[in-house]
């Protein structure tokens, strides 16, 4: 048989062809970046550098490094509290600790400004109880850097609890209970003995705060923190100066690409193999007030991550005059489904394309696709739109200059601000994710199956669609619902490249909010959340189902 028409049917030109496809998308933004900032004129930008650009690099830095502090000492110890000690609500609390991660970070703002801005709630209470004058007191500013901080940290700490839950689950009970043997105390073990152990793990989960943080733009953008996210919308919308937007966006993504290759050192450089299964911990039981102090310690995250925003966004949604079951808000709803559907439905093909080619044809280019695949999650939305919308718009102007000499018709823009130019945005942003859920469903499945249906005579298209993927199905639908929510919350890149006239909840609470119409960024915010608690839901049955 020749080898063409081999293959032809085994599929693994297609494979490479669409994940050849899938890292140049991927790419392109990047090198666009790139080739915008050096093309471009400095004008905008030494004005920047003048003004402006040491206070972005500044804010920035001070605020990565502020929340992955927070995220560390929040995650690393409630999770070592509820895997290693007995206290009054572990068991929920266990759970409840998760929940704050279906809250984007621009939601708690909103909801926090609410309530503890100048004519908010809280302040409000306070000088009618205490008889005061608005200046007899001091109350910390919540549109600051610390603020932003703070909703941030209390959305994202649960990556590192959640890795760190799972690493000192798998560490189990002999290296602890020898530490203890030798005179040790529990803390004195812990920092010693258990910390040292999950320290991969919690250092992925810090990086990946660590990249959440840069990229965010609704949160900073509402407080008035001036950072390199805020810098880039700036520029591009204000100033209209897209080759300064170009140059600021690749200093961002310099920065993001050095956390990506952290993240990826870290995890290839630092595992730890046990011998032997090992035997499971046997809780601590507190005494005291320290059984109170640790369910306090826990209580606190959660509440403040959830519970009151959550309380806050009803009250104002309640008071406000928006109406969730107009037309108009139909339409956000709408329009916000069909954008994530979409996304997601394309996000888990392209990562089902580029994690079989690496399965099926193992190699430096298939390896080199799927880490290309990666970076997008480490890289701000604001950054991945730039870049697109660049090289896209050029083209569309040179098109409809080159249809308008030869036939004197306009063409006008093909492809810029079209619904697919932003899902492709969306795969770019998340694709990491997809694959990530792909590859861990993957792992479980034997090489033999692979051989097996090979020898029944499947090729690895074949043993791709009849074996790999029904076994790996609930993983792919996890992927799949992660992304849809993701794209659900997603603002920079929406709000860059999305079509005329065509808003999504999130916009729409972000656009209400910046009107100071808190009340009525309260419903859409509110949305939001409930969509974002549908993986959640998931990661709490899978904690349920694992608990030690």
């Amino acid at each position: 048989m020749p080898m063409a028409e081999v293959r032809r049917r085994t599929g693994i030109p297609a494979l490479g062809v669409a994940a050849a496809i899938v890292a140049a998308t991927c790419v392109m933004p990047y090198l666009a970046v790139l080739l915008a900032a050096l093309q471009g004129t400095t004008d905008t930008l030494g004005h920047l550098a003048d003004t402006v650009l040491a206070g972005y690099t500044f804010t920035t830095l001070v605020l990565v490094m502020t929340v992955a502090a927070a995220t560390f000492v929040i995650g690393v110890s409630t999770a070592w509290l509820v895997v290693m000690t007995e206290f009054p609500g572990r068991k929920v609390l266990e759970v409840a600790l998760v929940i704050p991660m279906a809250f984007p970070p621009y939601v708690l703002a909103y909801a926090y400004t609410h309530l503890l801005d100048h004519p908010g709630i809280v302040q409000a209470t306070l000088r009618e109880v205490m008889d005061l004058a608005p200046r007899d007191y001091w109350f910390p500013e919540i549109r600051s850097l610390g603020g932003a901080a703070a909703m941030l940290t209390l959305v994202l700490y649960p990556y590192v609890y959640l890795l760190a839950r799972a690493g000192f689950i798998g560490q189990g009970a002999n290296a602890f209970l020898t530490a203890r043997s030798l005179g040790r105390g529990p803390v004195r073990s812990f920092v010693s003995v258990s910390l040292p152990m999950v320290r991969p793990a919690v250092a992925a989960g810090v990086l990946l705060v660590s990249m959440e943080t840069i990229a965010e733009f609704g949160t900073v953008s509402y407080f008035g923190v001036q950072t390199f996210a805020t810098g880039i919308y700036t520029s591009w919308f204000s100033m209209a100066d897209r080759a300064a937007a170009a140059q600021l966006a690749s200093g961002l993504l310099g920065f993001a690409l050095c956390l990506a290759l952290l993240e990826r050192l870290n995890r290839g450089a630092k595992q730890y193999h046990l011998a032997q299964r090992q035997g499971t911990m046997a809780r601590m039981e507190l005494v005291g007030g320290r059984r109170w102090a640790a369910t306090a310690s826990c209580i606190l995250p959660a509440t403040l991550g959830a519970l009151v925003p959550t309380a806050g966004l009803t009250l104002m949604a309640i008071g406000s005059e928006q109406d969730l079951l107009s037309g108009r808000y139909m339409g956000f709803i709408r329009n916000s489904l069909t954008v994530a559907g979409v996304g997601a439905a394309v996000t888990v093909t392209a990562a089902v394309a580029l994690g079989a080619f690496q399965r099926i044809c193992p190699g430096r280019f298939s390896l080199s696709a799927l880490l290309v695949s990666r970076l997008g999650y480490a890289v701000p939305g604001g950054v991945i739109a730039v870049g697109l919308m660049v090289p896209l718009a050029a083209f569309d102007n040179s098109l409809d200059a080159f249809m308008r000499e030869r036939f004197g018709v306009s063409t006008g823009l093909l492809l810029t601000g079209s619904i697919w130019v932003l899902v492709t945005a969306y795969m770019i942003r998340f694709l990491a994710a997809a694959v990530g859920a792909f590859e861990g469903g993957m792992a479980s499945v034997s090489p033999n199956m692979d051989a097996a249906s090979r020898v029944l005579g499947r090729g690895p298209y074949g043993t791709l669609r009849h074996v790999h993927v029904p076994i790996i199905a609930p993983s792919l639908m996890t992927a799949a619902l992660i992304v849809f929510v993701d794209i659900m919350k997603e603002l920079p890149a929406t709000l860059i490249m999305r079509p005329f006239n065509f808003d999504t909840l999130a916009v729409q609470a972000f656009r209400l909010a910046s009107d100071e119409r808190l009340e009525g960024a309260a419903v859409p915010s509110l949305v939001l959340a409930a969509i974002g608690l549908a993986p959640v839901i998931l990661l709490c049955r899978n904690l349920v189902r694992r608990r030690a």
